[in-house]
């Protein structure tokens, strides 16, 4: 009984067992201090050690830097080159013109402007087919006026020549206009000759490549006949019964542009700006002077020599001769090697500034737009101007005794207000409903999701979405019908920033000085072809479809190719206020613009494609995948290295594209540079080096003007 109890716990014993377990915490502490210990020092060293090695990379960064630069500055004479090249190509084309008098004016002469203006508003009586053959003349040359505008560089651009041009293409789009309501009236008069048989009203369809015109009178006056429908098309109008009996007829001109819209500011730049490129080109500059003060120091020398050479030449007059005049020459071309390199110089700052100024953003929001005002720096206009119109019916043209006699009123084709702006003598209130339209997207344009319908407001000089109802839209009919109180210019319009940001991009080689340059968005896969100077559509995806553009395989300089995406509804290209209706990874402009020249630089021979990591790093710096790409074949999975660049030091990063976590920790054996070309360098072969430095300079400015166009770092 008693042994089966437990043996009693002295307080003696208790103590001794607290000592030891007290003895044993004390022991497993101080091992834990001392792993801590040996373990912090280890990675202290190994810190001392990566610093150290660091410190020694950055020297040696630092050691070549010049040269390297140096280097770099060679390369980058290609944008001042190719710009030259465009300034030599610009006044041929100015010669051509010239030596071809064919009566069209130069457009950058306002002398010549102004005397076509005045020689066709004198000329009356045109035809609407005789306008329309005249309006290929006048669009031609509002489009080259635009294209001046903004090809050239902004410095070049003074403010007396952007008015200039302005005034033209606002004189020459009036005009325009203005003839277009003189021929409609001229073919209102005969409308009782041109008389369907069927209805006995007048239905005419003109059509051309930059304008549709739609005219229907009504002769019968049928309060009956209240649907209007051009022959061979949906297009139309539901008209309430008081138009129906009406002396009226309704005209939709269709302008495939847009001269309704205010001309969009010439951007010019700013003092942060001028500030911004002096930086970007001061390492340039300063390579530039000191071979400058050398070849300064060398001529300097020679002229020393010539004197010696003078004092000696009284003793030796005829051995000496001939030396002399060779120096003198020789001292002569030195000169013109200064003079030539200043120029290119002071060229190369003007590129600097043009392309700097491509990557700014507005620091000021556009005016605040009152409700149902439409705000063209967040939407854009697509497929042209549909202007509606009911006018009053002109007197008609009547046969008296062979002769056609018609009575011409003095004050011209009158519109026909709708509704009146006096209702009293009507008694219903619903006597003037909105009139129902149906009209045609143009077949040329993408729309991504339904298209808006807008209005012009010609007092407030803006488009507005009141007015409009009961919009409703048939994407394979591409046909859009809805409701208008009142009658004036319409258009349609989309988010000019439904593609942005990019989910993705890649610029990769095709051959000797060609590239593919693909921008992925949430509709859809762009690739743009990039050769020489020219750009053209490859192909357009859309959800997996392949879409066929009236652009496909045609190719146009940068300027007017990116026109005419935009105007097909394919904008892949932010403007200096985009920043304000899209979430950007924005980075610092300088580095942007560092980037995209080198990236340019190395295109023939390197592919570069989007990494997720971008948006990790900070604004400073940027990060890109970039491969060796000599060969058509592509491997299923390449073998990129990831790069980040700040501007003024370039490096390979340790992690991979499939890493979990953003470090920007130096690849093992890889060292930093001051450039992406010298970086590139340390892991390619000779052969791609070899085609980087012999791209054609026109290809390379290309490039460059279409990565700082699309802004692919900033806005994916």
């Amino acid at each position: 009984m008693s042994g089966s109890k437990k043996k009693k716990v002295t307080k003696a014993e208790r103590l001794k067992l607290l000592q030891e377990e007290e003895e044993r915490r004390l022991k497993e502490e101080e091992e834990a201090r001392l792993k801590y210990e040996k373990e912090e020092m280890k990675r202290l060293e190994i810190q001392r050690i990566e610093k150290e090695k660091w410190h020694q990379l950055e020297a040696k960064d630092l050691e070549r830097r010049n040269e390297e630069l140096e280097e770099l500055y060679l390369l980058e004479r290609c944008f001042p080159e190719a710009e030259k090249l465009k300034h030599e190509t610009k006044l041929l084309s100015q010669w051509k013109h010239y030596i071809q008098c064919d009566g069209s004016p130069d457009p950058s002469v306002a002398q010549e402007m102004n005397t076509f203006i005045s020689l066709w508003t004198e000329k009356t009586n045109e035809t609407f087919e005789e306008v329309i053959e005249k309006s290929k003349v006048v669009l031609n040359l509002i489009e080259k006026l635009k294209f001046i505008l903004l090809e050239t560089p902004p410095c070049d651009l003074q403010d007396k020549n952007i008015i200039q041009y302005q005034e033209s293409i606002l004189q020459l789009q009036d005009l325009l206009h203005l003839k277009f309501g003189v021929a409609t009236e001229i073919l209102l008069r005969q409308a009782s000759t041109l008389a369907d048989l069927d209805s006995g009203n007048m239905e005419k369809v003109i059509k051309d490549e930059n304008v549709t015109l739609y005219v229907w009178a009504n002769l019968k006056k049928n309060p009956r006949h209240r649907s209007v429908r051009f022959s061979e098309t949906q297009i139309g109008f539901e008209i309430p019964r008081i138009l129906a009996t009406s002396d009226i007829a309704i005209r939709l001109l269709h302008t495939h542009y847009d001269h309704v819209s205010a001309l969009h500011p010439v951007s010019t730049p700013s003092k942060e700006h001028t500030s911004a490129v002096t930086e970007l080109v001061k390492d340039d500059v300063k390579n530039v002077e000191k071979a400058i003060s050398k070849e300064v120091e060398e001529e300097s020398k020679q002229q020393e020599r010539g004197s010696h050479l003078i004092q000696e030449e009284e003793i030796k007059v005829e051995e000496e001769q001939d030396d002399i005049e060779v120096k003198m020459s020789s001292a002569e071309e030195e000169s013109e090697a200064i003079k030539c390199e200043r120029e290119m110089k002071v060229l190369s700052e003007t590129v600097s500034a043009a392309q700097l100024l491509l990557v700014e953003n507005s620091s000021e929001k556009p005016d605040f737009f009152e409700d149902n005002v439409v705000d063209l720096c967040q939407f854009t206009t697509l497929g042209g101007v549909y202007h509606l119109d009911i006018l009053e019916l002109p007197p008609q043209c009547k046969p008296v005794k062979g002769w056609m006699i018609v009575e011409i009123l003095k004050e011209g084709l009158q519109k026909y207000t709708y509704p009146p702006e006096t209702t009293e003598e009507f008694e219903t209130e619903n006597a003037f409903p909105p009139i129902e339209v149906t009209l045609e997207v143009h077949e040329n344009v993408i729309f991504f999701e339904d298209p808006v319908v807008v209005r012009w407001d010609a007092e407030g000089k803006h488009w507005r979405t009141d007015g409009i109802s009961n919009v409703s839209y048939k994407p394979k009919e591409r046909l859009v019908t809805f409701s208008l109180d009142t009658f004036g210019p319409v258009t349609l319009i989309q988010d000019a920033h439904i593609n942005m940001p990019y989910q993705s991009w890649e610029l990769r080689p095709l051959d000797v000085n060609k590239v593919l340059l693909t921008v992925t968005t949430v509709f859809t896969e762009i690739q743009i072809q990039i050769k020489e100077n020219l750009c053209m559509l490859s192909s357009i995806k859309l959800k997996d479809k392949k879409h066929i553009s009236i652009l496909e395989g045609t190719w146009m300089t940068p300027i007017p190719f990116i026109i005419a995406l935009k105007e097909a509804g394919l904008n892949i290209f932010p403007t200096r206020h985009s920043h304000f209706y899209v979430i950007i990874n924005n980075k610092v402009p300088l580095v942007e613009v560092k980037a995209y020249r080198q990236m340019a630089l190395l295109s023939s021979a390197f592919a570069f494609g989007w990494s997720k990591w971008n948006l990790l790093c900070n604004s400073t710096k940027v990060v890109f995948k970039v491969r060796e790409h000599l060969t058509e074949e592509c491997t299923e999975n390449p073998n990129w290295a990831l790069l980040m660049f700040s501007g003024d030091r370039a490096q390979r990063l340790k992690i991979k594209e499939e890493s979990e976590t953003f470090s920007e920790a130096l690849k093992e054996e890889t060292e930093f540079h001051s450039t992406l070309y010298h970086m590139v360098k340390d892991f390619s072969s000779e052969e791609a080096m070899e085609k980087v430095r012999s791209s054609n300079c026109q290809f390379v400015n290309s490039v460059c003007h279409m990565l700082l166009s699309t802004r692919l770092l900033s806005y994916s």
